[in-house]
């Protein structure tokens, strides 16, 4: 007798047959038992219930995953990061699939780790694909070009040309000069450079600038995306080859329009209405476009959202109006698929007269759908549809995330229809039986907590790109908007149309009005006290953690949506508790700026240009004018250096200088950097220059690029460590400093001096 049982006992016992091969169930290895006690624990559950209770909310983080992806792959700057990033996404969504078991936790990990590879690879691959050759150096040449495209920008005397040169005479394959403007002959010699035009020219090209400053504009990152690989200027006359011949002259009709617009309507009320019609902003000037700026009514100049709106808006509702008169139509048609089909195409007008820029081009799209959801009698104006418009940008033109245009708009509409999603917004701005007093005073109510909500929505995106932003933005805009949307629109457009049987001159008048209506309250509130917040530079990492608790609170529903505030709470409190920077030096070294704890700036070079001048200003959070730096207390300046003695903590350092390219004995340099904690010179120091601390040299920057020291904590900043080594950068390395150096101690056959600057 066996004692014990067996595979047949075991069958018999419990019904059913198992052979000597089979293995038990429980002994499978699976994915999902490393994980075993997971759907158990007390935070997943909770994890669950809120996903699940937000399941309708899930679809609007895609491109949030898609956007993260981007900018991983900027804040990388390296091909084998983003390499391990895409490894990384993949494996959690590979986890995630594998053992998700259904739950929405892991459905959410699985497509947000697939939508952020998805993210990084589109930028990589859109950076490669339009790669193009840049000039490495600043040349004076003469070439042939076709003009791809013309703009008169009048408010700098310039015109601005965008040249195809074929990738022949060993340049760019396209670039950028401006033309200074005269008077008389020379307007009407340029009134035949219009796009499709080849010409014959002289110019001064330069490789694209990159940031100067960290955190300051960088244009070369604008230009690789744009194909641009020089930037320059004409230098005498330009010799029309062959004359410029358009199919659909889109440029000429818009440029002739805006001229059009500017001569029925003199000054500033003629260029914002030049901008309102067509898009071009050129002839605004520059106190004109700042005080918009600091009133908060920039946007209004940009043409986007509010403008396509307003046109879309305006033709579907004359146009359904209009067919409403007749029975028939109104009996047998549906008029509202009707109206829609004539202010879609309203609004691809629209974008094409105003230059089909990219803000202009995700205005449509938004407007697109907005139409799409009316003919389909679906709720039009909903976070989904700003998800599908921001997931439509960012999957054909991704490196548009980075720049403040996507950011302020998308931010904007974002945080209006997620306030009017509030119940207490529904319950203030719903209909009801009253006297018509209060109807008003809940319109300005609801008007006003829109511009507020919009006002800090927008303010740190304006001061990290920026380092400013208006504080009665919210109040200017209770005006400005629904004068710009409600009346000068439509003014202008009715006065256009009125003009082609010669009776708009009664409504041009009108719109002059109103336009400087507009522009004197912009130049009023700009100038308040207190009325623009300036900040120095802030961190990349601060700005991230508000940007991503105001998404959080905008995107969910359920009160968990409040835990938006700590990020946003910490990231402040890092962005006020910024300290700025004492010293700033480009990345040229022509220009140092130091600031002092009260908050003034002094410069190197009285002669610095406005636009040197204004971004040193802006990035040290500096709402004035700069004074000379020979007029700063403790230093000492002369025609060729000036040495600065700055007290911090307790400590003197002393700071020396270089101001011109003129030759300075080797001896008393070295004597000079001695005494000095700080060298900063534009030219290469010779290596017997040996300060205390830190030499800033030619050869240093063209490392580093432009960079800002905080004497407080002995910190410096550069520009590298801020944009990384992107494709569009030009920071050399140890090794191709020593090609360089190698290449000039050959034999050559001429030889160039470099003229003194002033």
């Amino acid at each position: 007798m066996q004692n014990g049982l067996n595979s047949e006992s075991i069958g018999t016992a419990s019904g059913f047959q198992v052979t000597p091969n089979d293995q038990a169930l429980s002994t499978r290895f699976g994915l999902r038992q490393l994980f075993p006690a997971r759907n158990n624990r007390p935070n997943w559950q909770w994890l669950e219930k809120r996903l699940e209770q937000e399941r309708d909310q899930l679809a609007l983080w895609a491109p949030v995953a898609v956007a993260c992806g981007i900018a991983i792959w900027y804040l990388t700057a390296n091909p084998y990061s983003a390499v391990a990033f895409l490894a990384l996404c993949i494996g959690m969504a590979t986890i995630a699939a594998a053992s998700g078991n259904g739950s929405r936790s892991a459905q959410a990990i699985f497509w947000f780790a697939l939508l952020a590879a998805l993210g990084c690879g589109l930028i990589w691959f859109r950076s490669l694909m339009v790669a193009a050759p840049a000039l490495e150096r600043p040349v004076v040449t003469s070439f042939y070009a076709e003009i791809e495209q013309s703009e008169i920008v009048a408010a700098r005397d310039i015109l601005r040309l965008t040249l195809a040169t074929q990738e022949k005479q060993n340049l760019p394959p396209r670039v950028r000069v401006n033309l200074p403007l005269g008077s008389g002959e020379q307007l009407k010699e340029i009134s035949h450079l219009q796009s499709g035009a080849v010409i014959k020219l002289r110019a001064r090209l330069m490789p694209p600038a990159m940031a100067s400053l960290p955190g300051a504009y960088d244009f070369s990152e604008r230009a690789w995306f744009s194909g641009l690989g020089a930037t320059g200027q004409v230098l005498g006359d330009i010799e029309l080859v062959k004359s410029a011949r358009q199919i659909l002259p889109t440029e000429q009709v818009r440029s002739q329009l805006a001229a059009h617009v500017r001569s029925r309507m003199d000054g500033g009320a003629g260029a914002i209405g030049a901008t309102l019609a067509t898009g071009d902003r050129g002839a605004i000037s520059e106190a004109d476009a700042e005080a918009m700026r600091r009133s908060g009514l920039a946007h209004l100049l940009s043409i986007s959202g509010l403008h396509v709106t307003a046109i879309v808006g305006a033709v579907y509702l004359a146009v359904l109006r209009i067919l409403a008169l007749s029975p028939f139509l109104a009996l047998r048609f549906r008029l509202p698929i009707i109206a829609a089909g004539f202010a879609a195409v309203a609004a691809l007008s629209y974008t094409l007269m105003t230059g089909a820029q990219v803000p202009t081009i995700r205005a449509c799209v938004a407007a697109m759908l907005v139409l799409i959801a009316l003919m389909m009698g679906r709720s039009a104006i909903t976070l989904r549809m700003v998800a599908a418009g921001a997931l439509f940008v960012l999957i054909l033109w991704p490196e548009s995330l980075v720049g403040p245009s996507f950011q302020l708009s998308f931010a904007a509409v974002t945080a209006i229809i997620a306030l009017h999603e509030l119940p207490a917004m529904k319950k203030l701005i719903a209909r009801r039986e009253e006297s018509l007093l209060r109807r008003a005073g809940r319109a300005v109510l609801a008007l006003f907590l829109t511009g507020l909500v919009v006002e800090i929505a927008l303010m740190p995106i304006a001061l990290y790109h920026f380092h400013k932003a208006g504080i009665y933005g919210a109040l200017a805009n209770i005006i400005a908007i629904p004068l710009t949307t409600f009346l000068i629109m439509p003014l202008e457009a009715l006065a256009l149309l009125l003009d082609s049987v010669g009776l708009g001159a009664p409504v041009w008048w009108m719109c002059e009005k109103m336009l400087g209506f507009l522009l004197a309250l912009a130049h009023f509130v700009s100038t308040r006290p207190g009325a623009v917040t300036m900040l120095p530079t802030m961190s990349t990492g601060a700005f991230a953690l508000v940007i991503f608790g105001g998404i959080w609170m905008c995107l969910w529903r359920e009160k968990w949506r409040y835990l938006g505030t700590i990020p946003i709470a910490i990231g402040a409190l890092f962005i006020v508790g910024t300290r700025a920077p004492d010293i700033y030096i480009t990345g040229d070294g022509r220009h140092v700026g130091i600031r002092s704890d009260g908050g003034d700036l002094a410069m190197l070079r009285t002669r610095s240009g406005d636009f040197i001048r204004n971004m040193v200003l802006e990035n040290a959070g500096v709402d004035g004018e700069a004074m000379a730096l020979e007029d700063w207390p403790n230093a000492d300046c002369n025609n060729d250096s000036c040495t600065v003695t700055l007290n911090k903590e307790g400590r003197d350092w002393i700071l020396l200088a270089t101001r011109s390219s003129y030759y300075i004995p080797a001896m008393a340099l070295a004597a000079a950097c001695r005494r000095a904690d700080i060298v900063v010179s534009e030219r290469r120091l010779p290596n017997s220059c040996e300060p205390r601390w830190l030499k800033v040299d030619r050869d240093m920057l063209r490392k580093v690029g432009g960079m800002t020291i905080n004497l407080e904590n002995s910190e410096i900043h550069t520009v590298l460590q801020r944009t990384g080594r992107h494709p569009w950068t030009r920071f050399e390395t140890e090794q191709s400093m020593a090609e360089r150096a190698s290449k000039a101690r050959k034999p050559y056959e001429g030889i160039t001096r470099e003229e003194p600057h002033e």
